[in-house]
């Protein structure tokens, strides 16, 4: 099945730092920009950046956390739906550079039509959209599952 490519767009507080979170260290290539926004390919999927420079050079949004499957899921939060190799790679990637995780790899909803891997990370604003999922063969929003996220 192919899937036609979303459009996000987050609030970030320096375009430059953010530059170096996801074209540095998530490997994300970068695509237009100016001097208050910047476009990057996450997985295929165009990923902006937009400067709110009401946050100043330290803000940080605030999260409201959900409980899934016993951890706290931030909220908003947004990724992308990676092959099992693939997201080993982003995992090993991850890994290699400081960064601050919300919720470490894991698996969740073992031996159910939800199971997946998954984390979670904060990028330098507090914006989660670097949240990441391997699923089985079975789509992570199947029904029957009260526990899917």
């Amino acid at each position: 099945m192919s899937l036609t490519p979303f459009h996000v767009a987050v609030q970030v507080r320096n375009i430059e730092e953010a530059r170096r979170f996801y074209g540095g260290i998530l490997g994300c290539t970068e695509g237009r920009s100016a001097p208050e926004w910047v476009d990057f390919n996450l997985y295929g999927h165009q990923f902006v950046c937009h400067l709110n420079p009401a946050l100043g050079p330290q803000g940080r949004l605030s999260p409201h956390f959900n409980p899934v499957d016993g951890h706290g899921v931030p909220v908003p939060h947004c990724g992308v739906v990676l092959e099992s190799g693939a997201w080993r790679q982003l995992v090993e990637r991850l890994k290699q550079h400081p960064i601050e995780w919300v919720i470490e790899p894991t698996t969740r909803f073992p031996n159910t039509p939800g199971e997946q891997s998954t984390l979670f990370i904060l990028d330098p604003t507090g914006m989660r959209p670097s949240s990441s999922h391997s699923v089985t063969s079975r789509p992570s929003f199947s029904q029957g599952d009260p526990r899917r996220a």
